[in-house]
């Protein structure tokens, strides 16, 4: 009888913790997909729109295009292409590369 009881506290705790954690379990909300924001941007109507929204929006929003416009430059948005292709693995290739240049430079280039 000794045994059972000096074990009693041990048992108690046991059933709490593990009590606990079944409650702590059950109440967790169930996993669903993120859901992604529909693209509200539309780029400017001009060649290389399809393409620029096709390779950018693969990994930020198209936002960023007129959002930094004021600011940039052919050499910046060089800079900016090459960027997202060697730092962040942007899959574009050379050709790829000009044509989205020059089409956020002629239509994204605020500064001369």
């Amino acid at each position: 009888m000794k045994v059972a009881l000096a074990r009693l506290p041990a048992l108690a705790t046991a059933a709490l913790v593990l009590g606990g954690a079944g409650g702590w379990l059950g109440a967790a909300e169930p996993l669903v997909p993120a859901q992604l924001k529909e693209e509200t941007v539309r780029l400017k109507d001009a060649p290389g729109r399809e393409l620029t929204e096709g390779r950018c929006n693969i990994c930020h929003s198209l936002d960023y295009i007129p959002s930094n416009a004021p600011a940039m430059n052919r050499a910046v948005w060089q800079k900016e292409v090459q960027k997202m292709r060697d730092r962040f693995g942007g899959p574009l290739t050379d050709e790829e590369a000009r044509q989205i240049l020059d089409y956020l430079d002629g239509n994204y280039s605020g500064k001369p």
